[in-house]
């Protein structure tokens, strides 16, 4: 959202400010000193939405997701919201998507809270083989809704 702010010239006082940043050093952490990691891209395109539909599409196991476990800062909600954007969908090259053997998860989010870029780590969500090639959210109200690719092109694009 900081850079379609500042591209489009959004005069807005959200204060919100880049967070990309170059993920290697706490991959290579992560690596490292955890195990039973089975997957890992960044956010870029498309955003965590993109990820997981794709991760998912062909495959017989789904996703589902918690959509209060999934850190996003309050300012970019509020430019999300007067935008029309769906924040699932908003691409962020700042963070990794990972998944990880259940076994080892408190582990690989131990470490990456650890380092300075992971702070904010969360475990968002679990495999399910109850809908194959899905990924199901479950909603802050208490809903559920399905988190397919977008149509059409994805919208803010970074590069």
């Amino acid at each position: 959202m900081a850079v379609m702010s500042a591209r489009k010239q959004i005069n807005v006082q959200a204060g919100i400010l880049s967070d990309c940043a170059s993920l290697n050093k706490l991959i290579d952490e992560v690596w490292t000193k955890s195990g039973g990691i089975r997957f890992m891209r960044d956010a870029t395109r498309g955003g965590l939405g993109s990820v997981t539909s794709e991760l998912v599409s062909g495959k017989q196991w789904g996703i589902d997701l918690l959509e209060e476990k999934i850190p996003l800062r309050q300012e970019v909600r509020g430019m999300c919201e007067l935008l029309g954007f769906d924040p699932v969908y908003v691409a962020n090259e700042g963070k990794v998507v990972m998944v990880v053997d259940q076994q080892y998860a408190n582990q690989a989010l131990a470490v990456m809270r650890s380092h300075p870029l992971g702070t904010q780590a969360e475990i968002i969500g679990t495999i399910t083989a109850s809908h194959p090639g899905r990924v199901w959210m479950k909603t802050t109200v208490g809903g559920k809704r399905i988190v397919d690719l977008p149509a059409g092109e994805q919208l803010p694009r970074i590069c």
